[in-house]
């Protein structure tokens, strides 16, 4: 049996991709199903380690993305596009798979149209509250569509809405699980001190730095602040920093990282109260999972209408609270905060929201209709 994962180049489309390889190997093992070779076809990959502990093999393949806005890019892009479906349809013929699973993005093009001409059954999920244009139009041809956020089925035109399912969004195991126990004492906090975590992405983000930095002497005297900077903007942050609280008393209950390795973020998500974030389906799904309240800041809508999307539908039944980006002022990020946590009723209504929004068993939903799918094709 083999199975072939593909996504687009981001976290939010690879992360999802190994959570329905671990929930795979995970039936297989409960259900003693000889175990399926897996391949990841993509451009590149963003974390060699989580393939190694998974047993997928890379197999390389060119992809392009077309952008929504004149460019010269585009064009060179189209080549790569060509390139990468005959790249894919021949690394696919050779290998023959059962199933191919795609996550979407334009790094999933290629493959789901090789195995369109290749006659492969193709299973899609769609991470966003509105569907990118791959899986739109892989979603076409494919035997089942799964999608992450409620009211997505409306948005694929042309497909027969009996395959569409909504499962939730796969998030690998550990990352369900905070690690309460000892956390304050891993990062040398205060038990007795409520704490914020924020997350700026893995590419971090500059708006939101910027206003943390800004209202840290206020935030600092009730609270303690876990910071993901994004590995490239560290250094400045920790230079500003330095200065903001040069002489500040508590500048001990402030902790800045670049990323959050996945022990790293069990420890924090275990020690928070509460979420600042970007609104990517996998923070979204992340945070639901621990059942946090938690303050959204998508990215802005001329860069990204999916996170303004997928914000505001979380955030419908009271999960989170969602401030724009162009509305973000230290005053504002610091009234806000302290009305959730001066509320203690908002603050649980909001952890209930999260809870009830959760759907931990996505990937293993996932990881059944491609086990399922596989074995009949093999067959």
């Amino acid at each position: 049996m083999k199975i072939v994962l593909t996504g687009g180049a981001t976290g939010g489309h690879f992360y999802p991709l190994i959570a329905v390889a671990e929930a795979i190997n995970e039936l297989v093992a409960e259900e003693k199903i000889i175990k399926p070779e897996l391949y990841y076809i993509g451009p590149s990959v963003l974390d060699n380690e989580a393939l190694a502990n998974n047993d997928i093999v890379w197999l390389k393949s060119s992809a392009g993305k077309i952008r929504r806005y004149l460019s010269i890019k585009n064009i060179f892009d189209v080549f790569k596009v060509i390139i990468g479906i005959v790249q894919a349809t021949i690394k696919m013929y050779n290998l023959y798979p059962d199933v191919v699973f795609s996550k979407g993005g334009y790094a999933s093009f290629p493959t789901t149209v090789a195995a369109r001409l290749l006659n492969i059954p193709v299973i899609v999920h769609e991470s966003d509250a509105l569907p990118g244009r791959a899986n739109k139009i892989a979603a076409k041809w494919a035997i089942a569509v799964a999608t992450s956020f409620p009211g997505v089925a409306e948005h694929f035109t042309g497909v027969e809405k009996d395959k569409i399912a909504l499962v939730g969004n796969p998030v690998r195991k550990t990352l369900f699980k905070p690690a309460h126990e000892g956390a304050h004492e891993y990062l040398g906090l205060d038990k007795e001190i409520p704490t914020i975590l924020i997350l700026g992405g893995s590419q971090g983000a500059q708006a939101i730095n910027s206003v943390v930095v800004d209202a840290l002497p206020q935030l600092l005297e009730k609270y303690q602040v876990i910071h993901q900077t994004g590995d490239k903007n560290i250094d400045d942050v920790r230079d500003l920093v330095s200065v903001v609280l040069k002489d500040n008393k508590y500048k001990d209950r402030y902790r800045a990282f670049g990323f959050l390795n996945t022990l790293a973020m069990r420890m924090a998500s275990g020690s928070a109260s509460l979420i600042v974030a970007r609104a990517g389906t996998g923070n979204i799904f992340e945070i639901a999972g621990w059942g946090l309240p938690s303050i959204l800041i998508p990215i802005p809508e001329d860069v990204s209408h999916d996170q303004t999307t997928n914000a505001f539908t979380y955030a419908r039944d009271g999960a989170a609270i969602v401030l724009k980006q162009k509305n973000l002022t230290k005053h504002l990020f610091v009234a806000e905060i302290d009305r959730i946590f001066s509320n203690p009723d908002l603050a649980e209504s909001m952890r209930e929201a999260a809870r009830k929004f959760a759907r931990p068993d996505a990937a293993r939903k996932i990881a059944r209709i491609i086990l399922d799918t596989a074995l009949e094709h093999e067959v």
